[in-house]
């Protein structure tokens, strides 16, 4: 870590145990020990399961007593008071006002009751002792500081009115409103958009700036973390790794993890045959990257889908008697080939996934034709469809919620079967099942437990033998990989290029990540507000790309080190660090 320094909160031997039902105790955290200066940003860094979460929730007092244990020499000092030993008044005192916490997932922390004005002002009335009409004044200049668009229209929406990125930026005016010393950021920009993400990262810069904030920045990427930290806390299974300045874990990372982390994710440089997992470099005899592999469609490719016009719109009412249309698909065309990747690549509200929901069917088009094996799937009767269900498969984006939580795996995989008339018996059917869990590298006997049983890559790995149970020709992958680790991100896409090696599927890619679309597109499609704006092969559009809005994308993606435009007022001499 910086030798700088005067510590703002210090982690001292840090260790929690979680209670289960049947007595047994879970070591979460095992003697945990980092600082945190003060005006700089620690980037807490690791995999789903590292304990980074658990130990943002034990600095802000937040892990249910019930079932929490923490070590007896345990210590978390903040300007030197130990935070495990404040009662619960002074720990509501603190919390918002010197440290405050902005969450992963911004919908499901706002109130959806109030808007979102209201619950900043909340936040004023309870820690600045303002009154409600000065609260609520203060609450617009805030959703103003932090770049939301019209901020006294704004203040009178609710949560769901707004996009995931202003929802996060709410998130953001609530956290900064009392001017925290300590900000803690738990993964704030998973899952958004590149552009969103790194306005997000530049407002937090902007805003530590301005205040004088620290920062504790949790993610499971460090492309992100070299672009935004100072310091950098490597985790894994409760332990701390590696420890070290920005510079000394991108430059020369001492830990085998910390090298695998910073591997794993896609490069816009090459493209290797299999994208490395964990597991690669903690085996003792090291990784070698495999050579690159060749992308693009070819003169005498079979075109098994072709889409011409493409176009839907959705009505909803304005007042009481008007209705106002919103283009959410135009005049969208495009070929894909047999056994290769069409990747679809834009902003939230493009309408990438309004045209892969318009294909299996799930909207209707209103306009438009979609050729596949040369039949008009949008002229079919919904009897004619039922047999191009089986052939044409979608995964969604979260596994979570696309998997029938009282249905067991066997369940899940053999369902489809039946509807299908796949599999002669029940019999037949679970053996065809069991042999699908093997092929996505899950174990035979997962066939009985539930789907709360799994972490959320097995789950989307489920969801992938669940198409697979159809045979499909063309699969369309629906930001199916956006919310995984990037190793379990890697895995699940090396099994995706294998399936599509072996049974010769046709995927359209649908992401807002263009690293990962790169890696397996063999051509791409750039989408903006329900248009195509450019298409070519993956290598062209990435080395030449012909249009503004796609070279806007490509300077979002986190490259490391030294992108945020604020990188130089980070490093500068003229700013207390």
């Amino acid at each position: 870590m910086s030798q700088n320094t005067e510590a703002l909160l210090s982690v001292r031997n840090l260790v929690i145990n979680f209670r289960q039902e049947d007595g047994a105790r879970f070591n979460a955290i095992k003697g945990v020990s980092f600082d945190i200066p003060k005006h700089r940003t620690v980037a807490l860094v690791g995999e789903s399961g590292s304990g980074k979460s658990v130990t943002s929730m034990a600095i802000m007092q937040l892990l249910p007593p019930n079932n929490t244990e923490v070590g007896k020499d345990s210590q978390i000092l903040f300007e030197g008071h130990n935070l495990l030993g404040l009662s619960n008044r002074e720990l509501r005192k603190m919390r918002g006002k010197d440290i405050a916490m902005i969450f992963q997932e911004p919908m499901s922390s706002l109130n959806p009751v109030f808007t979102v004005g209201d619950q900043v002002a909340e936040t004023l009335m309870l820690h600045a002792s303002l009154g409600r009409r000065a609260a609520a004044k203060r609450a617009v200049e805030l959703l103003a500081e932090v770049g939301l668009p019209d901020p006294e229209k704004k203040a009178s929406n609710y949560p769901h009115e707004l996009s995931g990125g202003q929802q996060q930026r709410v998130m953001i005016a609530m956290a900064i409103a009392c001017k925290p010393k300590l900000l803690i950021a738990d993964e704030p920009t998973t899952a958004l958009d590149v552009t969103i993400q790194k306005q997000i990262l530049q407002l937090i810069a902007d805003l530590q700036k301005k205040h004088g904030m620290s920062v504790l920045f949790i993610t499971h990427d460090l492309g992100l973390v070299g672009e935004f930290a100072h310091d950098v806390v490597v985790m894994r299974h409760g332990e701390i790794r590696e420890a070290g300045t920005v510079e000394q874990i991108f430059d020369a990372p001492e830990d085998s993890y910390t090298r695998a982390l910073l591997a794993c994710r896609p490069h816009l440089d090459r493209r290797p045959e299999r994208l490395a997992v964990i597991d690669d470099f903690l085996k003792a005899e090291g990784y070698t990257e495999p050579a690159n592999r060749e992308r693009g469609y070819k003169a005498d490719d079979e075109i098994v889908l072709e889409v011409k016009g493409l176009g839907k719109y959705f009505e909803s009412r304005e007042g009481l008697f008007g209705k106002r249309i919103f283009h959410a698909a135009k005049d969208v065309s495009f070929k894909l080939a047999r056994g290769k990747t069409l990747g679809i690549v834009g902003e939230s509200g493009s309408g990438k996934t309004t045209v892969g929901l318009t294909l299996v069917r799930l909207h209707q088009a209103t306009s438009g034709q979609a050729f596949f094996n040369g039949k008009d799937l949008f002229a079919m009767s919904p009897r004619e469809f039922n047999e191009y269900k089986r052939r044409i498969q979608i995964i969604f984006q979260n596994p979570y919620a696309s998997l029938n939580p009282r249905f067991t795996v066997e369940q899940i995989l053999t369902e489809p079967m039946k509807l299908h008339g796949i599999g002669a018996n029940d019999s037949e059917r679970i053996k065809l099942a069991r042999d699908l869990l093997n092929k996505v590298d899950l174990h035979g006997n997962s066939l009985a437990k539930y789907p709360h049983e799994f972490s959320g890559g097995q789950r989307q790995r489920i969801a992938i033998a669940r198409c697979l149970t159809m045979k499909p020709e063309i699969l369309i992958c629906d930001e199916s990989v956006s919310a995984l680790d990037v190793s379990v991100q890697a895995q699940v896409l090396n099994l995706l290029q294998d399936l599509q090696d072996e049974f010769k599927m046709s995927y359209l890619f649908i992401s807002h990540d263009l690293a990962v679309v790169k890696h397996i597109s063999d051509q791409v499609m750039v989408m903006n507000k329900g248009e195509v704006v450019e298409q070519a092969d993956a290598d062209s559009i990435y080395l030449n790309p012909a249009a503004q809005y796609t070279r806007k994308l490509l300077s979002s993606i986190p490259q490391g080190r030294g992108r945020v435009q604020n990188q130089q007022y980070l490093k500068s001499d003229s700013v207390i660090l």
